[in-house]
């Protein structure tokens, strides 16, 4: 089955349309019930935030590897266990009031698009979807049926990152020109694909894990449960995972929509695992805060970001291992990756930021060092947001666009130093090779 049947069909699954939570959440004794799918690694991180909130209750949990599982309900005895999450939904929908995505990136828009025909809010991990086909329903979806919606980019709600969009847009730095972003991580694979087969473990339903993607034999320590990031069936590589963090910020301060032209230099596709290390270069058109056009620049892999004049430090400090620095027509912003205030720089030397206009403002309180007490602001705000009493900051409309420009890197990465151009309006790449990798096949499964 095509994914775009599979996203049509679904989308029009369902002609109920969703009551606003603020009716349904107006009480203060209404407790959120959730159903949380994919509950290891990273999804139990998402469990343990989102069930810290006073009024939620975890109704059901759901993962494809048994240990996962008992592990969760250890902690949740009276919510209900499955493997799979259309069985869940089948036995439960009446009793979920809101969805927690953090399977694999190649489950994301399966398991959320079902979840948002059937009404429910849904929280999804980043990067929202693994095809721009995928991105694009999920945002369509959200948006006809007024869905409350939040991507996992916790970051997006910590202090350092608001108060660098309160910058670049109070024009600290004048209009920005250029940005570059960083992560020396490697979710990549430059070897050969593996080759025969390994016991499928007793704890691990293998076909459920392969969901919508192609059936292959289970290798042991290649697929589940982490380097699946590195490969391109199931992952986004090092730019689907630490990018979206890291673009977050500059991409919200300064109002980018999707860029036009994307070039990925790397190493030649092995149709396996993701390029070691890439260089990937945006042109994004003008918004109020940028020059006529933006130019944004991305470094993943060893020894990423590469020496540039842009990047030096005053006395001759090091980058942060990860982050951003903005380029203004006046100045600087470094913004470290991540619990780092930003750093303003101009003519070579490090400039004060008073912060306290926006204290006075009310916009931004004083600054915040726990992570503790940051971590699950962006959780709760969903949480909020469904009981009628917040809203969020990463909904699926902002989100499906940060996620669409990170996935336009990731295909320029199967054309290495060629510039593909991006027709947003039409959703196609005017080099037509490209556009075979913006959608794929759904396996029934």
């Amino acid at each position: 089955m095509k994914r775009r049947d599979f996203i049509k069909n679904t989308a029009v699954a369902s002609s109920v349309s969703l009551l606003p939570a603020q009716i349904w959440g107006s009480s203060q004794e209404k407790m959120l019930r959730t159903a949380h799918i994919g509950v290891g690694g990273m999804g139990a991180e998402d469990l343990k935030s989102i069930s810290s909130h006073e009024r939620v209750k975890v109704v059901a949990l759901c993962d494809v590897d048994s240990n996962n599982l008992n592990a969760a309900l250890q902690m949740h005895p009276e919510a209900r266990g499955f493997a799979d999450y259309r069985l869940m939904f089948s036995e439960m929908a009446d009793e979920i009031d809101a969805v927690v995505v953090s399977t694999p990136d190649h489950s994301h828009a399966p398991a959320s698009m079902l979840a948002m025909q059937l009404n429910k809010p849904v929280y999804c991990q980043k990067p929202l979807a693994h095809h721009v086909s995928e991105v694009r329903a999920m945002k369509k979806l959200a948006e006809e049926k007024n869905l409350i919606t939040q991507m996992g980019i916790q970051v997006h709600s910590f202090y350092d990152y608001k108060l660098a969009t309160l910058l670049i847009r109070s024009g600290i730095i004048g209009k920005v020109s250029t940005v570059h972003a960083w992560s020396p991580k490697n979710w990549g694979y430059d070897g050969p694909p593996p080759t025969g087969s390994d016991p499928i473990p007793a704890n691990l339903d293998w076909n459920l894990w392969l969901g919508t993607s192609a059936r292959r034999p289970y290798k042991d320590q290649v697929y589940h449960p982490m380097n699946w990031r590195k490969l391109v069936d199931f992952g986004c590589g090092t730019l689907g995972d630490m990018g979206v963090h890291i673009f977050d910020t500059p991409y919200n301060a300064l109002e980018l929509d999707v860029p036009f032209t994307v070039k990925n230099r790397c190493r030649k596709p092995n149709g396996f695992g993701y390029p070691e290390e890439n260089t990937v270069t945006y042109e994004f058109p003008a918004t109020p805060y940028t020059t006529e056009t933006l130019k944004w620049i991305w470094y993943d892999g060893k020894g990423a970001p590469p020496a540039h004049k842009d990047l030096r430090l005053p006395n001759k400090e090091k980058l942060p291992l990860q982050g951003a620095m903005f380029i203004g027509e006046t100045g600087r912003l470094l913004l470290p990756h991540f619990m780092e205030l930003p750093r303003h720089i101009v003519d070579g030397e490090y400039v004060e930021i008073d912060v306290s206009p926006f204290v006075s403002s009310g916009e931004i309180g004083e600054p915040v060092r726990d992570y503790a007490l940051e971590g699950n602001k962006h959780y709760h705000q969903f949480v909020d947001a469904c009981l009628g009493t917040d809203t969020c900051s990463a909904p699926f409309s902002y989100s499906a666009r940060l996620t669409e420009t990170i996935l336009l890197g990731v295909i320029a990465g199967r054309f290495p130093n060629k510039k593909l151009h991006w027709d947003s309006e039409r959703a196609i790449f005017r080099e037509s090779k490209a556009n075979e990798f913006l959608s794929g096949d759904y396996r029934e499964f």
